[in-house]
């Protein structure tokens, strides 16, 4: 999958949930819940990378282990990890984990009304 369209597959999830805002950060699009950042697409030797926050450290070694997820470099200590993203990809995964790694990060008001009576229980995974 070329980068503009991960970008905009990547770009359309994050962009639906509260209070989000996209940034460039070492060079990088950013996703960013209030002030803290929760997604981050980029080049890496593996080819285009999605690294998110995983707060659970049994869910994040699992999803090392087992899942073609690495540790973050230099973010480790804060719960990060990194995969390449390719056409093979499990999107619905990949989603799922944005929106942990957001709920992770994002204030209260951002999460009641992500919660809120009325929403979607999921935002929308399509591209």
């Amino acid at each position: 999958m070329p980068h503009k369209d991960t970008l905009e597959r990547l770009r359309n999830y994050c962009l639906a949930l509260p209070e989000v805002r996209e940034t460039v950060k070492w060079n990088h699009p950013t996703f960013e819940a209030g002030k803290k950042v929760f997604a981050v697409l980029e080049s890496h030797p593996e080819g285009i990378c999605l690294a998110l926050r995983v707060s659970n450290e049994k869910e994040r070694l699992d999803l090392v282990q087992n899942q073609g997820f690495s540790l973050a470099p230099y973010w480790t200590h804060q719960g990060w990890v990194f995969r390449a993203v390719d056409p093979a990809c499990d999107w619905d995964q990949l989603n799922a984990l944005v929106l942990k790694s957001y709920r992770s990060v994002a204030l209260k008001r951002m999460l009641a009304i992500l919660d809120s009576p009325g929403q979607p229980t999921e935002v929308s995974a399509s591209a």
